[in-house]
């Protein structure tokens, strides 16, 4: 009678052994996990997308942000959610229509939009930006922080972020080392980076990136 409580009782060990072993199998990994969007653009991908970047005119940038940052908002929506080149607005269109639209700094996103047979527009608004160059040749510190908005055209609504005006990102870096021209689109793809993962299901263990500032505990 013993030997058979003991032969239960070993197979009782090995079983939940085994369901704990299945459990941790069963587990998704780190690159496995993902952060849910906070709103899912892909969902749009085949729509023409306007990624429109409104630079303020008392920023002494020295350099066309909006060139940088729509170039690198391209490029990532095109990685992460793999959206076609076709399907964004032509940044030289935009440019060709910002300069020839006397009132163009009064005009809304869905405007502008409307008028370049856009979908969707993506509005990034510079709040700040530094670019330092340090005493050693060739080497410079930057940030640079702005706030990110989806708006659709057609109803004119604001489809993310829902609870805030727009998604504010900061990134920065405390040395660059292969020059101006790096730092410059270094800062522009650290907030690409920083700004598309809320639009997609961003993977967990690629959700941050060591330029990202945004929040009360970046420091750490």
């Amino acid at each position: 009678m013993k030997k058979i409580i003991a032969f239960f009782m070993l197979a009782g060990i090995l079983f939940q052994s085994g369901c704990g072993l299945i459990a941790v199998m069963a587990s998704p990994t780190p690159h496995e996990q993902k952060i849910p969007a906070e709103y899912d653009l892909s969902e749009r991908k085949e729509q023409k997308i306007l990624v429109l970047v409104n630079q303020p005119t008392w920023l002494a940038a020295g350099v066309n942000l909006r060139y940088y940052l729509t170039i690198a908002m391209h490029r990532t929506l095109t990685q992460k959610i793999e959206i076609e080149s076709e399907n964004f607005v032509d940044y030289k269109k935009l440019s060709e229509f910002r300069s020839n639209r006397s009132d163009f700094a009064f005009l809304s996103a869905q405007e502008v939009g409307k008028a370049l047979g856009a979908d969707v527009v993506l509005v990034i608004t510079i709040e700040n930006y530094q670019l330092n160059a340090m005493p050693e040749a060739n080497y410079y510190d930057g940030s640079l922080n702005a706030g990110a908005a989806l708006f659709d055209v057609a109803g004119g609504e604001k489809l993310w972020p829902e609870s805030a005006k727009s998604k504010r990102v900061k990134v920065g870096f405390d040395i660059e080392s292969r020059g101006r021209q790096a730092a410059i689109s270094r800062l522009a793809n650290a907030f690409a980076h920083c700004s598309v993962r809320y639009l997609y299901d961003c993977p967990k263990n690629r959700f941050k990136i060591v330029e990202d500032r945004s929040g009360i505990n970046w420091e750490d």
